[in-house]
């Protein structure tokens, strides 16, 4: 049964979205359990800007479930709630060494709306995790050179990638934190100021970009390329602290 406890977790802007879409879980499935992941369990959920994260833990997940679900989820996508992670307990303790980063992520910030919680269990291992680590790292640096040439090197393009890339390095960045026993369930201003004494690393670009992600700075067609330059450069650096850290052999 629901209690009020879960609900005075998570801001009131989510509250009314939430409560019709579990509703709609309950009325189609049998979930085991449901939660809620991402920016709004971590108290940062921009309405306009924020996508609802959910996770819906089945017995059994079938391609008829799935579809009867792809055509209740349209009335949900519009209220940004996106299309839910299903997983059943097999699938978590399967590829929990696949994706150390994305669980463990989800582990320690998540709000508990129905069911048994799965994850106070789970135990993610550091050598998978420091391997995820440093593959997204280095991906997101590849990505996001790639992604500025296919937007022909537009100011728009730029207004778009560096957002969508700083919401992915920003799980990697606390799963480096908990490799080195450093403070890592923090909000994500507070993640990349840690940049500083954690990895030795200048934050100041990437809260740049965390201000453009969040709309509170709009930098001109002038500023924008710089802005790009400064981030890649911020990133090469990162990719260089951690590759370092895989030579010293600490997570192996």
């Amino acid at each position: 049964m629901t209690t009020n406890f879960p609900w005075s977790q998570l801001q009131e802007d989510t509250h009314a979205p939430l409560r019709g879409f579990l509703r709609s879980i309950k009325k189609h499935l049998a979930p085991q359990a449901i939660l809620v992941y991402g920016s709004a369990a971590r108290g940062e959920f921009l309405q306009g800007y924020s996508n609802i994260n959910v996770l819906i833990m089945l017995e059994h997940i079938t391609q008829p479930v799935l579809q009867q679900w792809s055509g209740i989820q349209k009335q949900w996508a519009r209220e940004k709630i996106v299309a839910p992670l299903f997983l059943t307990h097999k699938d978590l303790q399967q590829s929990l060494d696949v994706f150390p980063l994305e669980f463990l992520d989800i582990k320690e910030r998540h709000i508990l709306l129905e069911g048994r919680d799965p994850f106070p269990e789970l135990h993610v291992n550091s050598t998978n995790l420091f391997f995820q680590c440093r593959q997204e790292v280095h991906g997101n640096l590849l990505r996001v050179r790639q992604c500025y040439v296919e937007g022909w090197a537009k100011v728009e393009a730029i207004q778009t990638l560096l957002p969508i890339s700083l919401t992915a390095l920003l799980p990697c960045l606390r799963g480096l934190y908990r490799l080195l026993d450093r403070p890592s369930n923090m909000k994500s201003p507070e993640v990349l100021d840690e940049l500083n004494a954690t990895l030795d690393l200048d934050p100041s670009v990437f809260l740049e970009v965390w201000h453009l992600k969040r709309g509170l700075s709009t930098p001109g067609k002038h500023e924008l390329p710089k802005l790009l330059e400064r981030y890649l450069a911020g990133l090469g650096q990162l990719v260089d602290q951690v590759d370092s850290m895989k030579h010293e052999e600490r997570f192996q």
